[in-house]
């Protein structure tokens, strides 16, 4: 019986043994995930990227269109096609309009002679002086009525007024077509230009920008999937007026296109870098918002927290940087933000702020 009641016993023993060597661990892994670490704002220049909702056109973009009617003889293009300028694209049946310039040249052949015949007579006396000047007038308008069947003859081959990409067609061969249909258009795409509209808070920062650097910004087009344009532009034209019902100002940015991967109508973002110098910045991680505020726990003299509102004047992509709130004396609890309280005294870790934001991963809590 002795025997079997130290059993119990000795498991009793064990367990009472192991129960604190357990909670000493639990106690050293609790201390581990709560550690404080501290660091300190940090004055430096940032390069600051502007987003901008942008629309893409064509520096030339023009409708394609018959100057006369008739039938459409020939098409010489297809979609999609490159032309040069002068090349024949679309050429309108000519018939009528040849056999009007046929009729036009020779009533002004026959005013002609009438005027030469007319001035030798009166060379002769055999007619008075002023017939001639006559005669001469109506050959004159016979010539000028040449010239416009010969214009119009001339437009039933419809040539491209410059390099370009024909779209779509619009009409099919043996087609009546009238005065000014529209055929196709055609995109000159060797440059393009791109079109986005600036607060005038972000357009008065972008004037002082350039009258202090004496230079553009780097402009920057995010396209549709994500990626970056390969070129960068140039502002090539600022609207005159503000629109008063958005207080936006349209801008212009020109982007080379010599592969022709940019086509009239796509869309994208403009990205507008422009420098901050001696900003104050601080990890993102560091900040906790409470409503529509942020906030930072800020380290005193006697290592106690105190809650401290910021007011943040940009954010990239894992910093903040600081308009007012914080200067680079200040220590601000960068992690163990959720551990500690307002007023307590705490224990701390303090890294230098070039170490932490040369190693940023995280966002803000």
């Amino acid at each position: 019986m002795k025997k079997v009641s130290s059993i119990p016993a000795i498991i009793l023993a064990l367990i009472s043994l192991s129960l604190p060597a357990c909670d000493i661990h639990k106690e050293q892994l609790h201390q581990e995930h709560h550690k404080i670490i501290a660091t300190s704002p940090e004055a430096k220049d940032v390069i600051l990227a502007q987003p901008y909702v942008c629309q893409i056109h064509a520096q030339r973009h023009i409708n394609v269109r018959a100057l006369v009617e008739g039938y459409l003889e020939k098409i010489l293009v297809q979609e999609g096609q490159t032309v040069k300028e002068g090349e024949l694209m679309f050429k309108i049946k000519p018939i009528l309009y040849q056999a009007k310039f046929e009729a036009a040249k020779a009533e002004a052949r026959l005013l002609e002679l009438e005027y030469v015949y007319t001035k030798s007579l009166s060379e002769k006396n055999v007619v008075s002086e002023k017939e001639v000047p006559l005669h001469k007038a109506k050959w004159e308008k016979a010539l000028a009525h040449a010239k416009l069947a010969e214009a119009e003859l001339k437009f039933t081959d419809i040539t491209a007024p410059f390099d370009g990409i024909v779209d779509t067609l619009h009409e099919r061969e043996g087609s009546l077509i009238k005065e000014r249909d529209v055929l196709t258009t055609l995109s000159d795409n060797r440059v393009m230009w791109v079109y986005f509209n600036v607060p005038e808070a972000s357009y008065l920062d972008y004037m002082a920008h350039v009258g202090q650097n004496k230079e553009a910004p780097r402009i920057e087009l995010l396209l549709a999937n994500g990626s970056k344009f390969p070129y960068l532009g140039t502002i090539g034209a600022i609207e005159a007026k503000f629109n008063n019902e958005t207080g936006n100002i349209p801008f212009r940015a020109d982007f080379p296109n010599p592969y022709g991967l940019l086509r009239h109508g796509q869309t994208g973002t403009i990205l507008i870098h422009r420098t901050l110098n001696n900003a104050i910045v601080i990890p993102q991680r560091a900040v906790f918002e409470i409503l529509d505020k942020r906030y930072v726990y800020v380290i005193d003299q006697q290592d106690k927290v105190h809650q401290r509102e910021i007011v943040t004047q940009n954010e990239l992509e894992d910093i903040f940087v600081i308009k007012k709130g914080l200067d680079v004396n200040d220590r601000i609890v960068l992690e163990g933000v959720r551990e500690v309280r307002d007023g307590e005294k705490v224990k701390y870790e303090l890294r230098s702020p070039e170490e932490v934001l040369a190693n940023q991963k995280n966002h803000a809590e």
